[in-house]
């Protein structure tokens, strides 16, 4: 258990009141652990909110953080999974900004974002998600860009995708969740006991990450007992392994926004309401995508064969990512890095082939970091990030 963990316990102890009044988590105590991850980044990098009007709520924001923004190559945007954030994709950032912009946001309603209210309608909460994604392009200026989702983010990014294909010169799908139908005999399918099944009728209601803000000052703690693996994924590159259970449980302490959109979305936890792939031949033929799965993730791949079939005259490149589980760019960094920078390559050589005009970098956004210490301060001019900052 941390100091501060113990000091905040203390502190509640003396009260009477306060296990339910804590209140030891702020915007500022997120942005200060993002930026210690962040600083192993050997790539400059920008911060900033980009505003995004009344996109859900009434004055929605996305943090976005932007590196090797003078690139004229594709942009690579990423979108994180469930209860994650742009800190998350730090393995990653360096080696895909070496050939391209690359733009990492916290989903509206997680992280650093604003944290508005979804509807309780599953189709709608999705169309939010997506048309916030969509107001952020608008507002970042970007014409066209790769969209790179993990988990959840792959399920909203290939929303996205049928909804503005003309933005999408590529899909990436890191072990997306939503993808395949629900089995009707799941329990017998997975051999699941009893009691689980009992549990899991009983949690229904709740949004997945109710435990971690039930535990209160020790959220922290829980997030380290229960799921001591994701911190270990990074322990080769953070001195502090405990930075990423911090951070986690800063980005999942406070509203619960975008997890109750997720729980509308959701039928049980590893499956969606409306799944993607009885959807995918709404994506238009000529997107090309690429699958990567973790060879040891509980998310089924059998959906990726089964776009393959269902897309025969468009490309599809299915990719199992060996040893790796669900949090595959964490797992094999290295080689989740080379696939993603693959693909991005070919659009690269297709835009040149084509002498597209490039009108991708032209990027506004609220200030860099150090402006943007409230995430309610004024809208600064707009910057050109095709000047040297």
């Amino acid at each position: 258990m941390t100091e501060q963990t113990l000091e905040v316990c203390k502190a509640q102890s003396s009260g009477s009141s306060g296990w339910l009044n804590w209140t030891s988590t702020s915007s500022v105590m997120l942005r200060t652990v993002e930026k210690k991850i962040l600083s192993i980044l050997k790539t400059p990098y920008k911060g900033m909110y980009a505003d995004i009007g009344p996109a859900v709520g009434t004055a929605d924001k996305i943090w976005t953080i932007c590196l090797n923004s003078e690139s004229s190559n594709i942009p690579l945007v990423m979108l994180h999974g469930l209860g994650a954030g742009v800190a998350l994709w730090v393995m990653n950032l360096d080696s895909l900004a070496a050939y391209r912009p690359v733009y990492a946001i916290d989903i509206l309603g997680f992280g650093r974002s604003s944290r508005p209210k979804f509807t309780n309608d599953a189709l709608v909460a999705e169309k939010q998600l997506v048309k916030s994604i969509e107001e952020w392009r608008r507002e970042m200026n970007i014409s066209k860009m790769i969209l790179l989702g993990h988990s959840m983010g792959g399920f909203i990014a290939t929303s996205y995708a049928i909804s503005y294909p003309d933005r999408i010169k590529h899909l990436i799908l890191a072990d997306p969740w939503g993808f395949p139908e629900k089995p009707a005999d799941v329990n017998s399918r997975y051999n699941v006991p009893l009691w689980v099944r009992a549990l899991a009728v009983a949690v229904t209601p709740l949004n997945p990450f109710w435990a971690l803000r039930a535990a209160g000052p020790l959220g922290q703690w829980v997030v380290e007992k229960t799921r001591p693996d994701i911190m270990r994924k990074f322990s080769t590159v953070l001195e502090d392994e405990k930075l990423i259970s911090q951070y986690i449980h800063q980005c999942n302490a406070q509203t619960p926004s975008g997890e109750s959109a997720f729980h509308t979305m959701m039928d049980g936890f590893g499956w969606a309401k409306y799944p993607m792939v009885k959807r995918i031949n709404e994506l238009r033929e000529d997107i090309p995508i690429t699958l990567l799965y973790g060879s040891r993730s509980w998310v089924d791949s059998s959906a990726g064969e089964k776009i393959k079939k269902l897309r025969p005259n468009s490309m599809v490149d299915l990719k199992v990512i060996t040893g790796a589980g669900h949090h595959v760019y964490a797992d094999k960094a290295e080689i989740f890095n080379k696939y993603v920078n693959e693909a991005c390559a070919t659009c690269d050589r297709v835009m040149n082939a084509n002498h597209e005009p490039d009108d991708n970098i032209q990027t506004k956004g609220e200030g860099t970091e150090s402006d943007q210490e409230n995430e309610n301060s004024p809208v600064q001019q707009p910057i050109d990030l095709n000047r040297n900052n």
